[in-house]
């Protein structure tokens, strides 16, 4: 189709869900229980870190909403969609955007996290990010109209950029990027003094987070050798984890595995991996929904023990979207974090790979690889005001609508969302009402836990 039917399709989309109802929502009568649908999604976790990961659900309304992407995917399954699909994040909360050191070393703010990536519906990713904004603004203490302007610039801007990004050329689209001189330009011309000073040193922070402080942060020496330190349950080497009684080879399970990773990269990047050597791993808990999935850091050196390499493996299990809008195309869910990253992102990691491994249980699994640190910083919204976090709300939307526009049709979109206000005002809508709801499923995950149902930790 020419650029005029796309737009056609888009405005004929309203007809099957208009704009207004966006703002719909209201549980069913045979809504899911969300402690059960975390405890389905306890089946295929390594058990003894599911205290952690409720218990870091469960200090804040906010934090709940972090960990409960399935949650949300199946309310978000029974609302109204246009029908135009994108390359779906599957997570687009505010904590899961950040900068990061591209691979010409500048700082970039992008998305950040892929676990669930796949193609789906664009106003998923929109009513998540949007959702979190109003819980964020509760959580630090928004009066009701600071929180709606909050809303107001988020709806705006995507469907300002959206529109933007429909009229460039392909490749305008796919280089376009924020950088760190971008953000500084927004703060300057907002007025904001003071973020900008957190922003510079948040930005020092971020480049200073790279393999080689992880070294001294994150290594000991111990007979000579380099060792990753022992902090469990949050950081266990893996000979800790081996069974006493039992002679496994781990070395050359560990040569195998880097060598079907290194096939996933391309012939430079291979080249480089070749010149580490593999020195040690662990097992390390990572963030707050990933907590129970399994995740390993490699420690890697090159030239000499100066020369540090950090990767992450993280499992990919299917996505949360997946029993909505169906099964990814890839055999290896790794892959298909992968590719959803390549497909959003700007700039990735040149580390990023996948491949499938066989455990210490016999068990395959599917894990995709990146740096540990690279540049990687986020931005604390607590204790934010409000102008501030509407800024970051105008980042987010920003970033979320070229992400969209990269792999979706942004003609139709920006068609469908139009000139005027009417999706602004239901976005912010289903924002309210489903940070209700959020608040109500909180309480249910605090009973869990107070009635012995779920167990939990702080850690």
């Amino acid at each position: 189709m020419d650029v005029s039917e796309r737009a056609a399709a888009g405005k004929a989309a309203r007809s099957k869900a208009p704009r207004s109802s966006h703002g719909e929502w209201e549980p069913s009568a045979g809504r899911a229980d969300p402690v059960a649908i975390l405890e389905a999604q306890a089946d295929s976790r390594v058990q003894e870190l599911l205290p952690i990961r409720y218990g870091r659900m469960s200090v804040s309304p906010f934090t709940f909403y972090r960990g409960a992407a399935a949650v949300m995917a199946a309310d978000l399954a029974a609302t109204p969609t246009s029908g135009l699909r994108v390359q779906a994040c599957g997570d687009a909360h505010l904590s899961n955007f950040g900068v990061y050191a591209a691979p010409d070393r500048r700082l970039v703010f992008d998305l950040n996290d892929f676990d669930e990536s796949l193609p789906g519906p664009w106003e998923w990713d929109l009513k998540r990010l949007a959702a979190s904004f109003e819980i964020a603004g509760r959580q630090n203490g928004y009066r009701r109209g600071q929180r709606d302007a909050v809303l107001a610039t988020l709806a705006r801007q995507y469907r300002a950029a959206v529109r933007g990004f429909a009229g460039m050329r392909n490749l305008e689209v796919w280089y376009a990027r924020i950088d760190e001189d971008a953000i500084r330009e927004q703060l300057r011309n907002a007025g904001q003094k003071k973020l900008s000073a957190k922003l510079e040193k948040g930005a020092a922070k971020a480049r200073a987070k790279d393999s080689l402080r992880a070294l001294g942060k994150l290594t000991e020496r111990v007979g000579g050798e380099l060792r990753i330190v022992s902090r469990p349950p949050l950081v266990v080497p893996i000979e800790e984890l081996l069974p006493e009684d039992e002679k496994i080879d781990v070395e050359g399970l560990l040569r195998d595995v880097l060598e079907r990773y290194a096939e996933t990269l391309k012939g430079d990047r291979r080249r480089l991996l070749e010149t580490y050597t593999l020195r040690h791993v662990a097992h390390k808990v990572v963030g707050v929904g990933s907590v129970g999935t399994r995740a390993w850091i490699l420690l890697l050196t090159g030239r000499d023990d100066e020369d540090p390499l950090f990767l992450q493996a993280k499992e990919a299990q299917a996505s949360v979207l997946e029993p909505y809008a169906g099964a990814s195309e890839f055999d290896n869910h790794g892959q298909r974090v992968v590719e959803g990253q390549w497909l959003m992102q700007a700039a990735s990691d040149r580390f990023l790979g996948w491949c499938p491994v066989v455990g210490l249980d016999d068990v395959r699994r599917d894990f995709y690889v990146r740096q540990l640190w690279d540049g990687k910083g986020s931005t604390e919204v607590e204790g934010m005001p409000p102008a501030g976090l509407e800024i970051y709300a105008r980042l987010c939307a920003w970033t979320l609508a070229r992400a969209h526009a990269r792999s979706g049709d942004a003609v139709a979109i920006g068609a469908y969302l139009g000139g005027g206000e009417r999706f602004d005002e239901a976005l912010a809508e289903f924002s309210r009402l489903y940070a209700d709801q959020n608040e109500r499923d909180y309480a249910a995950l605090k009973g869990a836990i107070d009635s012995g149902r779920l167990p939990a930790e702080d850690a």
